[in-house]
C-alpha cells in the first residue's frame, strides 16, 4: 500500500474546507432542511462520496462543522471590529458596521450561519443547538472581555455584552431581509449609545 504523501495530506484539508465552505454558505442562503448532502457536494466541487469519507455522520456533523466555521469568522469579525477603537463604544459600533460592510459585499446573502441553523432545528437536532449555545457564549465572552477591559463595571458589562450580541444579529437578519443596511447602521448608532452610558469602576 503506496504511503500518503504530504501533498496528498494537503489536498485532503483543501478538499475538507471546501465542503465546510459550502455547508455555511448553503445553511445561510437556504436553511438546514433544504441543504443535502448531494448539493453540498455540488457546491463544494466535491463528490459525495469525498463528503461522507470526511464527516461519516453525513449532514448533521457537517452542519456542525459550518456552523464552528460561522462562529469563528463572526468572532474574528468582532474581535476585528472591537480592536478598532480605543473607546470602547466606538469600537462596539465599529462591529456593526464591519458586519454591514460584508452583508452589503455578498449582496446580503453572507449572514452567519449560527443563528439561523439553530433557530431552524432547536429541539430537534441537540447537536446543533449545542454548538450555536457555545458561538453565542464565546461571542458575549468576547465582547464582555473587551467592555470589562475599557473600565465598565462586571456586573454591567456581560449583560450588556448579550445585548450587544442580540442587537448584532437582529439588525442582521433585517438587513438582509430588506436588503439594506440601515438596520444595522442604526444599530451603530444606539449600540455606542448603551456603552456610553454604562456605569464604570
Amino acid at each position: 500500500m503506496a504511503a500518503t504523501t504530504p501533498r496528498d495530506h494537503s489536498a485532503d484539508r483543501d478538499t475538507r474546507h471546501r465542503i465546510i465552505r459550502a455547508t455555511a454558505a448553503l445553511l445561510q442562503q437556504q436553511g438546514y432542511e433544504s441543504t443535502s448532502v448531494k448539493r453540498i457536494a455540488g457546491a463544494a466541487q466535491a463528490s459525495p462520496s469525498s463528503v461522507y469519507h470526511f464527516f461519516p455522520g453525513g449532514k448533521q456533523e457537517l452542519a456542525i462543522e459550518a456552523m464552528h466555521h460561522g462562529a469563528r469568522e463572526f468572532g474574528e469579525m468582532l474581535a476585528k471590529g472591537l480592536a478598532s477603537n480605543p473607546d470602547p463604544a466606538e469600537a462596539t459600533a465599529a462591529c456593526a458596521l464591519l458586519l454591514a460592510e460584508d452583508l452589503k459585499r455578498s449582496e446580503w446573502s453572507d449572514g452567519c450561519p449560527v443563528a439561523v441553523t439553530a433557530l431552524e432545528t432547536i429541539g430537534r437536532v441537540p447537536g446543533l443547538q449545542e454548538a450555536a449555545t457555545r458561538a453565542l457564549t464565546e461571542w458575549r465572552n468576547l465582547v464582555a472581555a473587551r467592555l470589562t477591559e475599557s473600565g465598565i463595571a462586571p456586573a454591567s458589562a456581560h449583560p450588556l455584552a448579550g445585548t450587544v450580541i442580540s442587537m448584532l444579529e437582529g439588525a442582521e437578519l433585517m438587513s438582509r431581509v430588506t436588503a439594506d443596511d440601515a438596520p444595522l447602521r442604526d444599530a451603530a448608532v444606539h449600540l455606542a449609545q448603551l456603552v456610553r452610558a454604562a456605569p464604570r469602576e
